[in-house]
């Protein structure tokens, strides 16, 4: 009886200890929500309060000045392509890598792994040049093949380690009635790979919606091409600081984004935990 209530309490000790987690981990989201409807007064004087009045008009101008639509329409395209890239090359270099495993293919499998330790920071001054060579800045193609070269290594990385755990006999049976190579993979081992290819869009598709770095660097002053995080940062001068604009336009953005997150969230654990363990 003793031990039953003990283990009670211990459960709900870690139920408590995971609420006020989850709070912790939502409470920039509460900020955002809450400040997006003040005005810069009232953000100044207390953020963390509610609204004495609700701003939905902060919603409607920041649709305007930024173009919302347009920065919206290039968000998304940019990363619907640049993730549909990176999901079927990674795959099907991946899967050459584990079926084929010469020295070469060896080598190249720790190429990718070895980019993943190194700094962009390390390397933007001669992104930027080799860009401007090949005529890549201000283009849609360009940011797309960078955050193509940017993204391969850790998809390869997830891909290659759940393709272990792919039995080979399917394979086989495949290959006997008639199958092409191609067929093989994209018909009998594409589909067994939902959870990880799910955690590969889920993890490049944040990554990509909210990067700043890049675009500025590759989309510059393109004002055609230019994103939600390009476009933001209108609200934030040198002698001026919009909060109450810039943190409408911020929840505006990550809108999409959190619904995405929560519609395929379960295949986050699911795929990076059976990519781990398998092979």
């Amino acid at each position: 009886m003793n031990r039953e209530r003990s283990l009670r309490y211990r459960l709900a000790g870690i139920e408590v200890f995971a609420i006020l987690l989850a709070l912790l981990f939502l409470a920039p989201f509460y900020f955002v929500l809450v400040n997006s409807l003040k005005t810069l007064g009232e953000i100044l004087v207390d953020a963390a309060s509610l609204p004495d009045a609700y701003k939905f008009s902060n919603y409607s101008r920041v649709w305007d000045m930024i173009r919302f639509p347009t920065a919206l329409r290039n968000s998304v395209v940019i990363t619907a392509i640049s993730v549909a890239g990176i999901v079927t090359i990674s795959s099907m270099t991946a899967y050459r890598l584990v079926r084929k495993p010469t020295r070469f293919n060896n080598l190249l499998f720790l190429a990718f792994i070895s980019s993943m330790i190194i700094p962009f920071q390390s390397v933007m001054l001669q992104l930027v040049r080799v860009t401007s060579i090949l005529e890549l800045r201000g283009d849609l193609l360009g940011i797309v093949v960078c955050y193509l070269g940017f993204g391969l290594a850790l998809s390869v990385f997830l891909f290659h380690g759940f393709i272990k755990g792919v039995p080979l006999e399917i394979e086989e049976a495949a290959v006997m009635d008639g199958c092409s190579p191609y067929g093989v993979f994209w018909r009998i081992v594409f589909p067994l790979l939902k959870p990880i290819a799910v955690t590969v869009v889920i993890l490049n598709t944040l990554w990509i919606w909210n990067d700043y770095l890049l675009p500025v660097l590759i989309i510059g002053s393109n004002k055609d091409l230019t994103t939600i995080p390009l476009a933001v940062t209108r609200f934030f001068g040198q002698y001026t600081k919009q909060w109450d604009l810039a943190l409408a336009g911020l929840a505006m953005s990550v809108t999409p984004i959190v619904l995405l997150f929560l519609l395929l969230q379960k295949y986050i654990v699911e795929g990076i935990t059976a990519g781990s363990v398998k092979g």
